[in-house]
């Protein structure tokens, strides 16, 4: 009888026992059939997808913007004077054929002096080939004389003509003063010339620079042994201290051949458009330039990689109650862009890229 007694108190202890852990286990069940994306969650994320592509190599230099040579033009003075009127300022944008500065010059007065006495002359040699002419057809001159004549008349329309060429090509105007133009539309760079500066021809340098800023260049410096991992046509991607979160995309489009005797530095050129002008002319900026590899490997972006416990996930979603952690092995990271990775992924899979720190935690609790 004790034996039996035992046997039922023992059962009941056990049936007590059994029924806590049953109940937190369907309580756990419970709890994990829950998870569920709210719509404001789903909202505050973003995703991408793993992509299979060719690797791309990264390296970084320092360099400097400089106006686009092929657009920008110096503006010399053509004849010696004084300034009268100076009509543009440093910076200023001016359009082709705008007038920058107004001149007063004595070699004008001087040209203007020849070209109203090739004008006399002219009208003296028309008139003395009249005279011989019709004193040939009277008998009174011998035709050698209109053969003089006619050729008196050739030399002052020569004069003429050439006098009329050089005020056309000095822009002089009516009242006489030598106007100085832009040649081309663009901002004025450089400005060497004051107000009523008194200047000559062998003395004064340009004028004006004047550079079209809708397309700059970057000169990047590469040194040695960075030189064969650099070619002509790899993209690069440029930055600056005015505008550190901004990127702007070139071109690598010459590669110099001569390095720099002081810094042992190899000049590499990138042309790239200049939108808003934001870039100026001497800004110092950062050169990453991207080579393509021909091998691939999958790719995530950069911002989607988690790091914890000393090993790197992604979050996989798949819907909003179906959202994975998978560990990777991240072989390479190109800037703050792209991520090659390995593991258990595959081309297409898609990923959670913000806020998935959070999404990370509330799963990985």
């Amino acid at each position: 009888m004790k034996n039996y007694l035992l046997l039922i108190s023992l059962g009941l202890s056990l049936g007590a026992c059994s029924k806590p852990a049953e109940t937190a286990n369907a309580e756990e069940a419970k709890t994990a059939k829950k998870f569920s994306l709210s719509d404001q969650t789903l909202k505050e994320l973003a995703f991408d997808t793993v992509r299979l592509e060719p690797v791309r190599s990264e390296q970084s230099f320092s360099g400097q913007v400089v106006t686009n040579g092929d657009k920008t033009a110096k503006v010399v003075p053509l004849v010696g004077g004084i300034v009268e009127d100076l009509k543009v300022e440093l910076g200023d944008h001016v359009t082709k054929g705008q007038v920058l500065a107004v001149v007063r010059s004595g070699e004008i007065a001087d040209v203007q002096n020849q070209n109203s006495n090739a004008g006399t002359d002219l009208a003296i040699a028309r008139k003395n080939l009249s005279v011989a002419d019709d004193q040939f057809k009277a008998g009174l001159a011998a035709e050698r004389d209109v053969v003089l004549a006619r050729e008196e008349l050739r030399k002052a329309q020569s004069n003429l003509g050439k006098t009329n060429k050089q005020l056309g090509i000095y822009g002089v105007s009516q009242d006489g003063h030598y106007t100085i133009k832009a040649p081309i539309s663009g901002f004025i760079t450089e400005k060497n010339v004051t107000e009523n500066m008194q200047y000559t021809t062998a003395s004064a340098d340009s004028f004006f620079t004047i550079a079209d800023l809708d397309q700059v260049w970057v000169l990047a410096n590469v040194f040695e042994a960075d030189i064969a991992n650099v070619q002509v046509g790899y993209q690069a991607d440029i930055t600056t201290l005015s505008y550190p979160d901004k990127h702007f995309k070139g071109v690598v489009d010459k590669v110099f051949n001569v390095l720099d005797p002081d810094s042992k530095a190899l000049k590499v050129r990138i042309r790239l458009l200049n939108p808003g002008y934001l870039l100026k002319p001497e800004m110092y900026a950062q050169v990453r330039i991207l080579n393509t590899e021909k091998q691939k490997e999958l790719a995530v972006p950069a911002s989607s990689v988690i790091f914890d416990k000393d090993q790197h996930f992604v979050l996989v979603f798949k819907n909003r109650t179906d959202v994975e952690t998978r560990p990777v092995r991240v072989t390479k990271t190109v800037g703050n862009e792209v991520s090659y990775v390995t593991g258990s992924l595959k081309a297409g899979d898609v990923i959670v890229t913000k806020n998935q720190l959070l999404l990370y935690d509330e799963l990985n609790d």
